[in-house]
């Protein structure tokens, strides 16, 4: 049994996110999760929520709440969202807690000490009204370029030219709509990157596989698991060698909410009043949650997943990320955790996703363009969406949701592949043999066939989760489904039992193993379904198949079975108008 610790990007507290957002991290991560434990391993995922910076401040004063608070009732909204959406953390955190604040302390000492850490005198825009440091996005004015007069401190949405707040044309707080603004003096501290570019290239060009592979035309990655996948390293690599390379980042803020800057529990001279910038605390939260995990009673001896020294060696990391996550992950986090010097654990391999696009368009959060995750478990349950997002996720290239392609999915996966052999399956047997698992009969040829098939079958399965290739696997678990039915078509138990009711009795008999071996290779994408199933065959084993043939005979006959419900319902061409509709771009 090997040990696997598995985090998702951390989502930001400010509001409930998109399904874009949910398959970019969170969702992968968690059939990965399942799958391993399904396989008899070891596992720890861990997330939380990212809960610092500016943005955090001002949707807690648009909700007119102290930012504590809010920040307390958005940890719970998307804890019970991730729990709605069966995500199966074994701690969900938060990056406010105190385990965090004393980490991020500790590791801003440490680093202190390496000399990895300078400090820089530079101007911020100051807002009298608002009475604080304005972060550059929160900074609007005429762009000096093309006249677009909604440009932001740091670029121009209209012609794309970045820009410096002193650049706009009578510059306003977008927090108060002031124009009392003025550039006033600050210091800061910067983490120096650039002094361990080259320790940070060798360790990225250690995870690239100098060749890839062709599989049926696509470029995929190689079996090896410690190498990375090719968005992830071309990322890295890009953030290393543009312009002129890695530069040093500025890991504190002129802000009220945050980790207060000090030097583990002592004050940081000419740091008073400053916080810890979020994307440096955040990151941190990944090992301070698996301290929360141990000092909320769910399990012990944190240490042996993150330090070396205490175990951690044998431990295989992965993280889930966006695209836009990987710099942070692949350069600034490993600053941290390498900087240190102490003896913490790297991650082994970052799986990255590219965007999932929107019906023609973008997910928009501002517009409510698209369908967020609250929205989708009103209409729908979980599974419907699982299956979806997990088989279309945006692994090679950008993906895009319509919803012509989910009504179709869904219809053909679910309903009319899984769901309708289940159902024939059960309702013929009840009527022909009653609700228990009929005797008589032996496999023949057909039953042989289709199990060398289906342990082929498996085994590719297999191949693909272990490799992280969530579509590739998603299509082996289909196939997987489709023997079955085409099996079944074949065999015609409702023909045979007219003229040979002992081998009808036989390929039911197959045909109800069936349903709970697709009960457990189901579970990490269908994990409802998988358990419906499972009740449904009156059966609580969820022991992975290694021997297929095994696995068609664990339901023995005289076994007692149920006909569940529909396992999934059909979605009508009104019901996909209505949604369309519905989640073109408004949000209450």
């Amino acid at each position: 049994m090997a040990r696997h610790l598995i985090t998702s990007a951390i989502p930001y507290i400010n509001g409930i996110k998109h399904l874009g957002n949910l398959v970019g991290s969170q969702l992968p991560a968690d059939l990965y999760a399942r799958y391993l434990r399904g396989r008899g391993h070891e596992v720890m995922f861990l997330c939380a929520t990212d809960e610092h910076g500016t943005p955090a401040e001002l949707a807690a004063a648009k909700a007119g709440k102290p930012v504590a608070e809010y920040c307390a009732e958005m940890w719970q909204v998307q804890s019970d969202l991730a729990e709605g959406f069966r995500l199966s953390f074994d701690h969900f955190g938060r990056s406010s807690s105190e385990q965090n604040r004393k980490l991020t302390q500790h590791f801003a000492a440490r680093l202190e000490d390496a000399g990895l850490i300078r400090e820089v005198n530079e101007t911020q825009m100051y807002s009298h009204a608002d009475g604080r440091f304005l972060p550059d996005r929160y900074i609007e004015g005429t762009c000096p370029n093309c006249g677009f007069d909604s440009a932001r401190g740091d670029q121009c949405d209209n012609c794309t030219k970045q820009l410096d707040p002193v650049d706009l044309i009578n510059p306003r707080s977008t927090v108060s709509g002031s124009t009392d603004l003025e550039m006033r003096d600050t210091k800061h501290l910067y983490l120096r990157q650039s002094a361990m570019r080259g320790e940070l290239r060798h360790w990225i060009q250690s995870k690239m596989k100098p060749t890839t592979l062709t599989v049926e035309g696509e470029k995929v990655e190689p079996e090896d698991q410690n190498y990375w996948p090719t968005l992830t390293t071309s990322i890295a690599l890009k953030w290393l060698t543009d312009g002129d390379g890695l530069q040093d980042r500025g890991i504190t803020r002129d802000l009220d909410w945050g980790v207060p800057v000090k030097k583990g529990d002592q004050d940081w001279p000419g740091m008073e009043g400053k916080v810890f910038y979020v994307w440096f605390d955040a990151p941190i939260e990944y090992i301070a949650c698996a301290q929360e995990w141990e000092d909320a009673g769910k399990g012990s001896d944190w240490e042996s997943w993150w330090r070396t020294d205490k175990g951690a060696d044998d431990v295989t990391y992965t993280q889930f990320m966006g695209k836009d996550n990987v710099p942070f992950h692949t350069l600034s986090f490993p600053c941290t955790i390498l900087g240190s010097g102490e003896p913490w654990k790297l991650v082994d391999y970052i799986k990255s996703f590219n965007y999932l696009n929107y019906d023609g368009g973008q997910f928009s959060t501002s517009r409510g363009r698209g369908v967020f995750m609250d929205q989708a478990l009103e209409i729908l349950p979980s599974d419907y969406w699982r299956w979806w997002l997990l088989s279309h996720a945006p692994e090679s290239s950008d993906s895009e949701f319509t919803w012509e392609n989910f009504q179709a999915s869904v219809n053909k996966d679910l309903a009319d592949v899984l769901g309708n052999f289940v159902s024939r399956v059960t309702k013929f047997c009840r009527s022909k043999f009653g609700e228990v698992v009929p005797a008589g009969g032996e496999y023949g040829a057909k039953e042989l066939q289709l199990i060398e098939d289906l342990t082929v079958g498996i085994e590719s399965y297999q191949k693909m989760m272990d490799r992280k290739f969530v579509r590739r696997s998603s299509q082996d678990l289909r196939a997987i489904w489709v023997a079955g039915n085409e099996y079944l078509q074949e065999a015609a138990p409702w023909s045979t039992f007219k003229e040979d009711p002992e081998t009808a009795a036989a390929q039911i008999r197959l045909a109800l193993n069936l349903i709970h071996l697709y009960a457990v290779l189901s579970a990490p994408f269908i994990p409802d379904a998988s358990a419906t199933m499972l009740k449904a065959m009156n059966s609580d084993d969820t022991t992975w198949p290694e021997d297929v043939a095994a696995a068609l005979n664990s339901l023995n006959a005289g076994h007692a079975f149920t006909v569940p419900d529909v396992l999934f319902a059909k979605i009508t061409d009104d019901q996909r108008e209505e949604w369309q509709a519905r989640f073109s771009g408004t949000r209450d």
